[in-house]
């Protein structure tokens, strides 16, 4: 007997149901028997901010030790910014603030009618939400957030996103192979900081605006571990193959998907940590490696972090690497006036990955090896989006509107951007290759000219491709 995903459908329901119902959605989740995380004893990260008010890295953002017995250990890559003087309760979006909503990125990215990257595409006024997407989106994070499907209702009702309950569905990867308890039914744990749980409100909400329309499966792991990471990417695999997990409910064990399947989408993965020896291996996913990433019909997002430097598995090959920018608007009025290089976006040259095919035509990498990021988007949390979460973070309770920016967005909105595109690739290989082929379509791609990044900020944005931006940020679906 399998383990459908539609065990977990009643649930859902239910919570969509209340969310949609009921005002109270709206208090705070508790957490209940939480899992420690890598290193909790790490203080929280404050960096000077250029705003008035306080910039928030929570714990789970911050780089985690692999402990012994494993080679990898995953960070969050969100960070929140909490505006000098505002209430919680004044920060939700409504008229008065411009950071930046569905409908503002819709229209700066050319992704609705009338917009472009150079219109004022004000936050305050711009009211045209993206449409379209359809087959599947699968979220690979650590951690349960027991608030999620309520958290997405609330979010979509209030920017008028359409949502049907069938549309979203929670899996964890509690299989045979995991950390979990032997009982299936116990679950997946919880982040006791809540930073796991702010990434997944971030990332099913984004996705899901980008492409309202596609099925998004939010896949837990059991830990932030490379063997829990692991199993949620070969269920995140099946479930954008066939449709289901593959998940025997009474082993544990994890198959895969019958021959044939014709399933297609995007595996999407915000977090990432240090490079390691053996993330080149080609062992069909025996562990943790670029081998994971390499399921047909599966394109997979990663971010390249929140500062200088390169994090995998955004530096594999097989995956989408997705990097930051800035969203320059006119304090007065909230217009647009430039787009630039996210200064902490995350960016270089790899260490241990070889340079890909799709690499060979640009200039600016004079290396044999992997350059990211590959595509960007809106990432820095002082021109952030607003995301809706319930759960505390670190103690910050009522907080349920947040101003959050980091490569977290930047990979969940750029994969429900090449679902809405359609093109449906049979692999990263081939989507990256087409991005990179249309680097200099100015219909496709919007090449960023201006800004910093890196070690000393020592890294210029330069034509068509560099260690910022790479290509640029999207300009529409076409090329994608």
């Amino acid at each position: 007997m399998k383990r459908s995903i539609e065990l977990r459908m009643a649930v859902v329901a239910a919570v969509f149901v209340f969310a949609f119902a009921m005002s109270g959605l709206a208090q705070v989740s508790k957490p209940g028997s939480p899992r420690v995380p890598s290193n909790p004893t790490q203080l929280t990260s404050l960096r000077a901010p250029s705003a008035p008010g306080t910039l928030f890295i929570p714990k789970s953002s911050q780089t985690q030790t692999p402990p012994a017995g494993h080679r990898f250990a995953a960070n969050t890559n969100v960070e929140v910014f909490i505006p000098h003087g505002l209430r919680p309760e004044e920060t939700p979006p409504f008229p008065g603030y411009g950071y930046e909503t569905p409908a503002s990125l819709g229209c700066h990215y050319g992704l609705v009618a009338g917009g472009s990257p150079t219109a004022a595409c004000n936050p305050n006024s711009t009211t045209v939400d993206p449409t379209g997407g359809s087959k599947t989106i699968a979220i690979v994070d650590a951690y349960d957030d027991p608030s999620a499907p309520g958290d997405l209702a609330w979010f979509s009702l209030q920017f008028g996103v359409p949502l049907t309950v069938s549309q979203f569905q929670v899996v964890w990867a509690n299989t045979a192979n995991s950390s979990c308890p032997v009982n299936l039914g116990e679950g997946v744990p919880t982040d006791y900081s809540g930073g796991w749980e702010l990434e997944e409100s971030l990332d099913i909400e984004w996705a899901h605006a980008m492409a309202p329309s596609a099925n998004i499966y939010l896949v837990e792991a059991c830990s932030d571990y490379d063997s829990d990471l692991q199993q949620a990417v070969l269920v995140a695999n099946n479930l954008v193959q066939c449709g289901q997990t593959e998940l025997n409910l009474t082993t544990g064990a994890l198959g895969k998907c019958p021959g044939g399947s014709t399933g297609l989408g995007e595996v999407s993965m915000s977090w990432g940590g240090s490079e390691f020896t053996g993330e080149n291996a080609s062992d069909t996913c025996a562990t943790l490696d670029d081998s994971c990433f390499t399921a047909t019909g599966v394109v997979y997002f990663a971010a390249s972090g929140d500062g200088p430097g390169v994090i995998w598995p955004s530096t594999s090959p097989n995956v989408v690497s997705a990097g930051g920018t800035t969203i320059r608007r006119d304090p007065g009025t909230f217009n647009f006036e430039q787009e630039t290089a996210w200064v902490f976006s995350g960016g270089g040259v790899s260490a241990i990955e070889t340079k890909p095919g799709y690499q060979s035509p640009i200039s600016n990498n004079q290396t044999a090896f992997r350059g990211v990021p590959d595509l960007s988007f809106d990432s820095d949390p002082y021109t952030g989006v607003y995301v809706y979460d319930t759960f505390p973070v670190e103690g910050i309770e009522y907080y349920e509107w947040l101003i959050v920016g980091g490569t977290s967005l930047s990979t969940q909105a750029l994969a429900g951007i090449v679902n809405t595109a359609g093109s449906f690739a049979l692999s990263s290989s081939a989507e990256i290759t087409n991005i990179y082929t249309n680097r200099t379509n100015t219909a496709a791609i919007t090449d960023i000219t201006y800004g910093y990044c890196g070690y000393y900020m020592g890294l210029p944005t330069l034509s068509h491709w560099d260690y910022c931006t790479g290509v640029g940020v999207p300009n529409g679906y076409t090329g994608k």
